[in-house]
């Protein structure tokens, strides 16, 4: 199939992008990796195409105030080659995993945010670290936290006539650790379930959580500090890290159920997903303690 008819503009400023947004049936283009296609089935059937890959402030990287700023048109692997993303350890993690490499040529990282889909990488990496969208539009700009910024498949906050700008990574800090994995029939395909972990170790007691995705209609985040502590208590002071999977594994039942409230697909049962985000929380958070304890140490003084 082919496209329906629709106009084309390509301003060259944020203040120009807005006034077009503002006007009915207006759609961004970006990267065009998830756009092109829905035009293509006409699943979609925008009046105007934005296009704002002329817009030079949208295509800004950059580290500052403890985050890494990450522009509209900033490519995945774009982000994922650059050094600044080292202080987000979790993309180094996560953006290979994201389609392939021309996917990730083209694709944008707010773009994947944008578009929502419940089997992407990037809104769960966004839903772990807490990062911060900033949106635009005529009438002003406003910050959203990833918590909020999704609310379901496919759909976010984002109005009609507002620009995903820019996205916040906040940078690791010392005593963090991060863990990332996913099942999928193929490498390149959407998840059949994912895990993103991230623990802390800087304080009295061990802190962890999880987003897990491909598994509900949004990636959804659960605290598991309680089973990591409950954990260590078995393995010892002195864990091995299959020992502390193991222990991991005996207590993640009750998250994959919370989690999981998909009913299954042509692709898997719910039982099925349930059993990867165990074996995926139980692998991906034991990492992470091991990172983050690594970290720690590495941040002390001698």
């Amino acid at each position: 199939m082919k496209a329906a008819p629709f106009a084309y503009v390509r301003p060259g400023t944020i203040e120009d992008t807005v006034a077009e947004l503002g006007r009915d049936g207006a759609k961004v283009l970006a990267g065009g990796q998830s756009l092109v296609p829905v035009l293509a089935m006409r699943l979609g059937r925008p009046s105007t195409l934005v296009d704002i890959n002329a817009v030079p402030e949208l295509n800004e990287l950059s580290r500052e105030n403890g985050s890494i700023r990450v522009g509209a048109t900033v490519r995945q692997r774009q982000l994922q080659r650059d050094d600044k993303a080292l202080a987000v350890p979790l993309l180094g993690l996560a953006l290979p995993w994201i389609g392939h490499r021309e996917i990730r040529s083209r694709g944008t990282v707010c773009g994947s945010l944008a578009h929502a889909d419940p089997s992407a990488e990037l809104p769960a990496v966004a839903s772990c670290l807490d990062a911060i969208m900033v949106l635009r539009s005529a009438r002003g700009s406003r910050e959203v936290a990833a918590a909020d910024f999704f609310t379901g498949a496919m759909s976010t906050v984002i109005e009609p006539d507002e620009l995903l700008t820019e996205v916040l990574f906040p940078v690791a800090r010392p005593g963090e650790g991060f863990g990332f994995g996913e099942f999928a029939r193929r490498h390149g395909d959407f998840a059949l379930a994912g895990v993103v972990a991230r623990v802390r170790t800087n304080g009295d007691t061990p802190e962890a959580r999880i987003t897990c995705f491909g598994i509900s209609d949004h990636a959804v985040t659960a605290d598991v500090s309680p089973q990591l502590r409950d954990a260590l208590g078995q393995v010892g002071s002195a864990p091995a890290e299959p020992n502390l999977r193991r222990a991991l594994a005996e207590r993640a039942d009750d998250v994959a159920a919370e989690v999981v409230d998909t009913g299954g697909d042509a692709h898997a049962s719910a039982a099925y997903r349930r059993q990867l985000i165990r074996g995926l929380l139980s692998r991906e958070v034991s990492r992470a303690y091991f990172k983050s304890t690594a970290s720690a140490s590495e941040a002390s003084p001698s």
